[in-house]
C-alpha cells in the first residue's frame, strides 16, 4: 500500500474528476456495524429473491448460498405485496433478484407489472439484478420503470463454462451491455475478481467490455471462497492481483464511479483491500473495513455515509 505521504496516480485522477468526497454504503443485506459506523436502519434497502432458493445453473462459486440471505418471494404472494409488507416495517428500496434459468437470465419478466406498481404506487426504489438480458426483459424493464439494472459481466468463456455451467460466450454478455444500453437503462455491471477458482482471467477483457457502454457505476467484488462450494477449499485470490486490477479499472473508467461492493474476504485482507481501494482513487466502498474511514480522513477524503447499495450513486444528490 501507499504511505500516507504519496499519492498513487488513481487518487489524484478522482480528485480531479470527483472531488475529495469518499462515499461508503451500508445496503440492507445483513446486520453490520464497526466501531466507526453504527447504520441506523438495518432494513432500509433489501433483496428480494423471486426464486427463492432455487437456481438452474448452481455455479461453482455459489451454490445458492447468495440467495439465502434473501427475502424469499413465497408463491402464494406477489411482489407488490411483499414490497407494502416490508415498506411498513421501515424498507425504502429493493433488490430485485434470484437465481438463473438455463439461459442464464433472472426470471423477472413474470414481475414487471409489479415493480412498476412498487415505483409508482410506494415510491420505493427498484433496482434489479437481471443475469443474462434478452431483447423482451430489455422492455420488460422499461416498462417496469426500474432505477438500474446490476449484473455480472464475464471476459472468460472457460469461466462461463466451467463456473456459470452456460454454453455461452463473452460476446452475449457483451450483448447484454448493448442491449440496455439500446433501451436507455441505467447500466449498473459488476466484475467478480478472481471468479475462475481465484485467479484473474476474463476481468480485463470484462473491464474493456464494459467501458464501451454508458454504465452508471462499476462494482468491483472479490471471490470469497463459500463453505459448501467446489470452491471452498480455496484462498481468495492474491491481493496484488486485485490491487492492480483497482488501480486499471480506474484509469480505464476515468469518468465513471467505481466502487467495491459488499463480496469480498474479511479479517486483514479486507481492511488491507479497502485502504488499496482509497489509495488507488475508488469512489465508494460498501460495508467498510474498521478503520476504513478514518484512513480515508487520513487522505485528504471526506467520508459520506450512506444506507442502501452502493449501485445507488445517482441517489446521492
Amino acid at each position: 500500500m501507499s504511505s500516507l505521504a504519496t499519492e498513487t496516480p488513481g487518487l489524484k485522477l478522482r480528485r480531479e474528476r470527483f472531488g475529495n468526497t469518499m462515499e461508503f454504503y451500508a445496503p440492507g443485506l445483513k446486520r453490520w456495524q464497526t466501531a466507526e459506523w453504527r447504520p441506523e436502519k438495518h432494513n432500509r434497502f433489501l433483496p428480494i429473491s423471486v426464486t427463492g432458493t432455487a437456481c438452474a445453473l448452481q455455479c461453482d462459486h455459489c451454490k445458492t448460498h447468495v440467495l439465502e440471505g434473501m427475502v424469499t418471494l413465497q408463491k402464494d404472494t406477489d411482489l407488490f405485496a411483499t414490497a407494502q409488507r416490508l415498506q411498513a416495517s421501515g424498507t425504502e428500496g429493493l433488490l430485485v433478484s434470484g437465481g438463473s434459468n438455463r439461459t442464464g437470465g433472472v426470471p423477472l419478466l413474470p414481475h414487471v407489472a409489479a415493480m412498476r406498481r412498487v415505483r409508482e404506487e410506494l415510491g420505493m426504489r427498484v433496482i434489479v439484478h437481471s443475469g443474462v438480458v434478452s431483447p423482451r426483459l430489455a422492455e420488460g424493464l422499461v416498462a417496469a420503470g426500474v432505477d438500474g439494472v446490476m449484473l455480472d459481466i464475464i471476459g472468460a468463456e472457460e469461466t462461463i463454462r466451467e463456473v456459470y455451467h452456460l454454453d455461452l460466450t463473452p460476446d452475449d454478455f457483451e450483448r447484454s451491455l448493448a442491449l440496455l444500453a439500446e433501451h436507455g437503462l441505467r447500466i449498473i455491471p459488476h466484475i467478480v475478481l478472481g471468479l475462475h477458482y481465484a485467479r484473474l482471467l476474463g476481468e480485463w477483457r470484462a473491464l474493456e467490455m464494459i467501458r464501451r457502454y454508458p454504465v452508471s457505476t462499476l462494482i468491483l467484488v472479490v471471490l470469497t471462497p463459500l463453505v459448501g462450494t467446489p470452491m471452498s477449499h480455496l484462498k481468495p485470490p492474491p491481493l496484488e492481483d486485485v490491487v492492480e486490477f483497482f488501480a486499471t479499472a480506474r484509469q480505464a473508467m476515468p469518468d465513471t464511479k467505481v466502487n467495491l461492493g459488499c463480496g469480498r474476504p474479511m479479517g486483514k485482507m479486507k481492511q488491507e483491500m479497502d485502504r488499496a481501494a482509497i489509495d488507488h482513487g475508488l469512489n465508494g466502498i460498501a460495508y467498510p473495513a474498521d478503520g476504513a474511514i478514518e484512513y480515508a480522513r487520513q487522505r485528504g477524503l471526506e467520508p459520506a455515509l450512506y444506507e442502501y447499495c452502493c449501485s445507488l450513486t445517482w441517489a446521492n444528490a
